[in-house]
């Protein structure tokens, strides 16, 4: 990995690289990297996984194997932009996939408890509008759903 830029850091207790493996399926531009292991100083079990190394969407990530003492909330998450329905429909069915949960706007968890926001980019446009209007309807109609259906925001957005 390079020294230089930002790396997130997500912390799991015995999970890592059951993580790591899971996000390099999921996305483009993916791979594991260098993989960590305990030593004798612990203090995990000598020879388990500290931490892995692993890029998704070409974002660096390291997955740290640090125990119980803290979880995930949806205090901070993770923003997927999406170019249109189908990579909507693709991240979001993959991200929960093996038991993560839906929630609302564009929100799930996967089952680590990692928060992401899967947003298609035409979302973005549309609530920027110059129009207030506009962008109020497309706001509401994203406030209604789960996953996010381009469609159905662009009916919104026109008023439709």
């Amino acid at each position: 990995m390079a020294t230089d830029g930002f790396t997130t850091c997500l912390w799991f207790d015995g999970q890592a690289e059951e993580a790591a493996n899971f996000y390099v399926s999921v996305f483009k531009n993916a791979g594991v990297g260098r993989t960590l292991r305990y030593t004798e100083a612990g203090p995990g079990p000598e020879g388990s996984v500290l931490t892995v190394d692993f890029t998704a969407n070409g974002q660096r990530f390291v997955a740290l194997n640090g125990g119980p003492e803290f979880k995930f909330t949806e205090a901070i998450s993770l923003q997927i932009d999406c170019a249109d329905q189908g990579e909507v429909d693709f991240s979001w069915d993959k991200l929960v996939e093996g038991g993560g949960e839906h929630g609302p706007c564009g929100w799930l968890k996967d089952r680590f408890g990692v928060s992401w926001q899967v947003v298609p980019a035409r979302l973005t446009e549309m609530i920027a509008d110059s129009d207030p209007q506009k962008a109020a309807r497309a706001m509401k109609a994203m406030m209604s759903m789960g996953k996010l259906d381009i469609a159905a925001l662009e009916k919104a957005y026109a008023g439709e």
